[in-house]
């Protein structure tokens, strides 16, 4: 019970899949628990199926399936990557390690996506990528992105960590760019505690990417049958997460369509129940553009301003619910501003964003007493 006598309801609860208890039994029982077990293989099936990548590789998260990014574009000091100041900081992080200049882009008012139209007076001769994050799964705008990095020559990498389900057009989320990534955090739609995965979708950079993930050797050559020995051969890490994980990932794929289903209920029920205080508040609500399919990953109202988001989050928890806001702008934050530099114009809507964005519980076993509970207290919000 909360402090009041009201039952809370978290932020997030995750959620526990059909037979996810079954093959985590199964993966400990069988005493082959590190990576690339037969889980790793399923979950990799499953995982390909839905985004439509030529490859996919797990990874121990998200975070390092972009630092295997970073590696496989060959990003040396002084290259420069695009990517949005209003973003989770290993988007940046990745590929600073690398050497490479992150160069901050402002967000879209309506997505809070990158904005495409302020990406051109970013690019320098020295900019070799272009990283896109699908914010709550709501997709960029793929092909003024797509066309530019053509024209200059550099390269897409997608953090689709928000994004698994998502459509843009008739093709999946993952898809557009020569590396795609994935999260499997707890907070994710799909998830296994901490993981996430590497989507290759460039024929030329498959076999690289497995050398990558398994230390820098020709491993997986190996055992196909490919070569009599493995040898170290290239630069990389252990990103190889353990198939007792692979095995709670399968069992969260295999149920991804009905968790989808009640996500994307709850979703709806907070749009169309909130619309109408919304407005009257002067409150926005997230916008989905027309060709976009959303895979109803997070919720979020922009409060007027920072006093209103505050006040607004300590309103909610009185009454038993747990909201919370989102990123702080990389741009201005102490390493952005020692490793990266900001585009031409500044991040004002990024700025301006992080100060008003609230976002609410949204997870599938959300009952709907804990959403009208929800709904209700957030109705009950007056803005100041």
């Amino acid at each position: 019970m909360h402090a009041t006598g009201v039952t809370a309801v978290p932020f997030n609860r995750t959620h526990i899949s059909d037979n996810e208890l079954d093959y985590l039994e199964e993966a400990v029982r069988g005493r082959s628990t590190c990576g690339d077990g037969p889980f790793t293989r399923r979950a990799t099936t499953l995982l390909r199926e839905i985004t439509g990548a030529r490859q996919a590789l797990l990874t121990t998260s998200c975070t390092h399936a972009l630092e295997m990014s970073a590696i496989l574009l060959d990003l040396r000091p002084g290259n420069e990557v695009i990517m949005p100041s209003f973003t989770f900081m290993s988007t940046a992080n990745a590929f600073a390690l690398r050497g490479a200049v992150p160069v901050f882009v402002d967000c879209r008012p309506d997505t809070l996506n990158l904005d495409e139209r302020l990406v051109e007076a970013a690019i320098t001769d020295r900019t070799r990528a272009i990283v896109v994050v699908h914010y709550a799964g709501v997709a960029c705008a793929m092909d003024a992105i797509g066309e530019l990095a053509h024209r200059y020559g550099v390269a897409v990498v997608e953090d689709n960590a928000h994004g698994l389900g998502g459509r843009y057009g008739d093709r999946p989320l993952g898809s557009f760019g020569c590396l795609a990534t994935q999260s499997f955090h707890e907070t994710k739609n799909i998830q296994c505690g901490e993981a996430g995965a590497l989507l290759v979708n460039d024929p030329a950079l498959v076999e690289r990417a497995e050398v990558v993930r398994e230390k820098g050797t020709d491993r997986s050559r190996f055992f196909r049958g490919q070569v009599d020995k493995y040898r170290w051969i290239d630069i990389g890490s252990s990103y190889l997460p353990s198939d007792v994980l692979a095995a709670q990932l399968t069992a969260q794929l295999e149920s991804f369509g009905r968790i989808q289903e009640r996500r994307h209920a709850v979703w709806a029920a907070y749009h169309d129940r909130l619309a109408d205080w919304a407005t009257a508040g002067g409150i926005a609500q997230p916008a989905v553009p027309d060709g976009c399919a959303h895979p109803a990953h997070l919720y979020y109202l922009l409060l007027p301003d920072l006093d209103n988001r505050q006040a607004f989050i300590g309103h909610l928890a009185r009454r038993g619910v747990q909201a919370a806001f989102h990123y702080q702008p990389l741009h201005s934050s102490p390493a952005g501003i020692r490793y990266g530099r900001t585009a031409p114009g500044g991040c004002p809507v990024t700025e301006q964003v992080a100060d008003r964005l609230v976002r609410l519980p949204l997870f599938a076993d959300l009952d709907e007493a804990g959403l009208t509970q929800v709904i209700d207290a957030v109705r009950s919000y007056e803005v100041n």
